[in-house]
């Protein structure tokens, strides 16, 4: 009899035997309270691929020892959610696990409301898609949505290593012997995806004849046909990493698109996904700032996206937000503006804040002189008078230097000069 995948033969069985998801069900955890409590209530588990949605599902049921349906939103008709109903009116609470939930159409839906209503059916519905872009809000408001996050590259490892070594499910009752170079390739190439690792090491070991002592042997080669992907060279914690991240900011800086993609593409092999997004998000305010100021919520949109597609998908919108960034014009001046500001305040450049710009809203305020003269912009022409904002010690001071790149910094530049000419008109 063939037997079922490594990943499916893997699924804990115990919310104690979950790799990751610590915020989820870690000790004083919301799950992990639940099931504490004996008391589970249906929810949507939501994020990338290969994160143990469906596993984390069976593991709750299995730990409070519930009777489990397991069923498909695609694939699955109408009709067999009747049949679990049916089970559930005679033997009591089932818990329904369902796959694709964001597929779920109306009638389905319809279906199941009252009985998620009235307890009989618990839901623990799967998705990788947002559940609040994806899924119909009369099933979500009845619904816990707790998200998923990609495991790390050293969860891979575990649950490799678990495999392995686990004598029932796994391979522990063979001789197997791996490389660490061919275990760090397995769990890193995955992008955190455990169950993309788990099939690549049920291939290699599934492949891979024994040798004259009855071993199996994995090394990197083998990984890396089994992974489809070759070993890249990139330790996230190393120097070099950090060498590829200076690079990347500094040939967007540089608007040089195709050194930029150059890096991004190593960061991509590297599957850094975080380091990327921190990255891009930054370069948008520091380097390109006031130049584009639509360029860092577009980054960060593209990032949401990337992360939400995860990789190879992800390397869509990437591309698309650093060749704007690299293409878009640059200006620093917002953060050092800001900086001399802050210079100012640690070298004891303060002073006293003008009376009629303090809290004005207290019995007795007025009496302290406290907003008597303040003159509200928007009862003048314009909405703008002159009047003194900054401290008597420093009300001269001008921290912003404003560039000519970009329209919107141009744009901006003659409305902070012309201001700047009225006040001194008016001094």
């Amino acid at each position: 009899m063939k037997l079922k995948p490594l990943a499916f033969r893997m699924r804990p069985d115990h919310i104690n035997e979950i790799i990751g998801q610590e915020h989820l069900v870690g000790e004083g955890k919301i799950l992990n309270r639940m099931v504490q409590a004996e008391q589970l209530a249906s929810m949507i588990l939501f994020g990338p691929p290969g994160t143990g949605k469906t596993s984390m599902a069976t593991a709750l049921a299995k730990s409070l020892g519930l009777r489990v349906k397991m069923l498909n939103a695609v694939t699955d008709k109408k009709k067999d959610m009747e049949i679990v109903v049916e089970e559930a009116k005679m033997m009591g609470n089932i818990v329904l696990i369902l796959d694709e939930v964001h597929r779920l159409d109306k009638a389905k839906q319809d279906f199941l409301l009252p009985h998620l209503e009235n307890d009989l059916i618990t839901l623990i519905g799967c998705t990788t898609s947002n559940p609040y872009h994806s899924i119909n809000p009369a099933i979500r408001s009845r619904c816990h949505l707790f998200e998923l996050h990609a495991l790390t590259p050293e969860n891979v490892k575990t649950a490799l290593v678990r495999a392995i070594k686990d004598e029932e499910n796994g391979y522990g009752k063979q001789e197997i012997s791996i490389t660490d170079e061919a275990l760090d390739h397995f769990s890193s190439t995955a992008n955190g995806d455990m169950r993309s690792a788990l099939n690549g090491l049920e291939l290699a070991i599934s492949s891979t004849p024994k040798d004259q002592d009855d071993e199996v042997v994995i090394d990197l080669e083998t990984a890396e046909e089994c992974m489809q992907k070759k070993s890249f060279s990139h330790d996230k914690n190393g120097d070099a990493h950090y060498d590829v991240l200076s690079a990347f900011q500094k040939s967007i800086r540089g608007s040089d698109v195709d050194a930029a993609l150059h890096y991004l593409g190593r960061l991509i092999e590297a599957g850094d996904l975080d380091s990327i997004g921190r990255r891009m998000v930054v370069i948008a305010y520091e380097d390109i700032g006031l130049a584009n100021p639509q360029a860092g919520p577009r980054a960060l949109a593209a990032i949401q996206a990337a992360e939400r597609l995860g990789f190879p998908e992800a390397r869509i919108p990437l591309s698309v937000a650093i060749i704007e960034l690299c293409l878009s014009p640059k200006s620093n001046t917002a953060y050092k503006a800001l900086d001399a500001a802050l210079a100012d305040i640690r070298s004891g450049k303060t002073g006293d804040i003008p009376a009629h710009l303090k809290d004005s809203h207290y019995q007795g305020a007025s009496s302290l002189g406290r907003g008597v003269g303040y003159k509200y912009p928007h009862d003048y022409e314009g909405g703008w008078i002159s009047q003194q904002y900054l401290p008597d010690s420093i009300k001269n001071k001008h921290y912003y230097n404003p560039k000519n790149t970009g329209k919107f910094e141009q744009a901006i530049k003659q409305v902070y000069e012309k201001i700047n000419k009225d006040k001194a008109n008016h001094v």
